[in-house]
């Protein structure tokens, strides 16, 4: 018999039991739908979390209080308090190395700011004048506060977009004043629009110069952070040591074992994290692959059962002349095509939910890409095609091995 007689006969035999064979997909659907949607949502969350790094910007370095950590965040991402950073540290950076164009400054906290009688619970964030250069971001009105406020303790504040538009609605905010805790700032700028960085909302943010925030909210002498803007990229690695020098030589340290402040590079972590969200990828798809082997031994068991109640017509076509191979041939088409039946309608199914994961985030607010690669379409089906014909081959063998006159004898 041909190939083309033998996939008319499996497509016959799969027909005749359709609601096993629908029940026989049902595992191999699921497991397939499980690697897609997983390999696409990991893709989408890699791009968010990418998209959110490369918008606080890739020409930064971040300087951060306590001793570096080689193998993690510094102490300060688990929320501990390290005081060892000074305002005059970011000042030396920007004045000493030629190749930095700015750096800021930052103290932040939480608190309710309020006006009239609306009232915002968020984030205030104590920074330096040149906070706009680093970010690279504007004021849509008004101003941003000067090099010469930040140092004093002046009650003055600029509100990220969404904050002027909860607070003052369709009113004129400039020169209006606002209320953090007891103490009154006016209102000199209003920022332009962002959406979310760094995972954080700015345009939900009041911004205060960061003498005001150290002297008069928090009661510190420190700064949380200190980011530099670098002129060019590439000058990036080279200027690292400089600016670790300069502040070991403000704070005394000799030793590089001894500091107590950290220098990372912000393309480097970008590139630590497309590691890492890759690798989490690749394991969260080999879980879902789990289950396709859980559906290679259901089309097996299916099959064998389907081998039994076929015992007579086995017995009928070897009695006729059919070879082992044409029998072989038939049974392990069957298994194949199941599985890849069952995989298409699972690449289709979790391409379905994938889109609906993206449709939801980006209604949300966030840069959530829908991804799914030829990549993982091609390992799904090839994987499909695989468990069909290895957990098919047993059952299809044991059918060829019969013995014609013991299938015609089978009752």
């Amino acid at each position: 018999m041909n190939f083309k007689g033998i996939i008319n006969l499996s497509l016959i035999g799969l027909k005749t039991n359709k609601t096993r064979s629908a029940l026989t997909m049902l595992g191999i659907i699921i497991g397939i739908g499980a690697v897609i949607v997983i390999m696409s949502v990991g893709a989408g969350a890699q791009s968010l979390i990418l998209d959110q790094v490369q918008k606080v910007g890739t020409n930064l370095i971040g300087i951060m209080p306590g001793a570096p950590s080689e193998e993690g965040p510094p102490a300060t991402a688990f929320g501990i308090t390290v005081t060892t950073l000074k305002y005059e540290d970011g000042l030396a950076v920007a004045r000493e190395v030629p190749e930095i164009s700015a750096a800021a400054s930052f103290v932040r906290g939480i608190e309710t700011v309020s006006w009239q009688n609306q009232k915002k619970d968020t984030t205030f964030v104590g920074t330096t004048a040149s906070y706009i250069e680093v970010e690279d971001t504007e004021v849509e009105l008004g101003h941003f506060f000067s090099e010469q406020e930040e140092k004093s303790v002046i009650r003055v504040a600029a509100l990220g977009y969404q904050l002027a538009q909860e607070l003052f609605g369709q009113a004129d905010p400039i020169g209006q004043k606002v209320k953090i805790r007891r103490e009154s700032f006016e209102v000199i700028g209003v920022m332009k629009e962002r959406g979310s960085v760094g995972f954080e909302s700015v345009d939900d943010q009041i911004f205060i110069p960061l003498k005001t925030a150290q002297k008069l909210l928090l009661g510190i002498n420190h700064v949380s952070v200190i980011r530099a803007k670098v002129k060019d990229n590439e000058n990036i690695d080279a200027i690292i040591p400089a600016v670790k020098q300069i502040i070991r030589d403000r704070h005394g340290i000799r030793n590089s074992s001894e500091d107590d402040f950290d220098v990372r590079n912000q393309a480097e972590a970008l590139a630590m994290l497309t590691t890492i969200t890759n690798a989490l990828n690749y394991f969260l798809a080999a879980m879902a692959a789990i289950s396709l082997i859980v559906g290679g031994i259901g089309i097996m068991n299916i099959m064998y059962v389907t081998v039994s109640e076929r015992y007579q017509e086995i017995g009928l076509r070897k009695a006729v002349g059919a070879k082992k191979n044409n029998l072989l041939s038939q049974f392990l088409i069957e298994a194949i095509i199941v599985t890849l039946l069952g995989g298409i309608i699972g690449i289709i199914g979790g391409a379905l939910v994938s889109g609906s994961v993206a449709l939801g985030a980006n209604y949300l607010g966030y840069n959530w890409a829908f991804i799914i690669t030829p990549f993982s379409i091609i390992i799904a089906v090839s994987v499909a095609a695989a468990i069909g014909l290895i957990f098919g081959y047993f059952p299809a063998r044991k059918a060829a091995k019969l013995d014609p006159i013991t299938a015609l004898r089978y009752e």
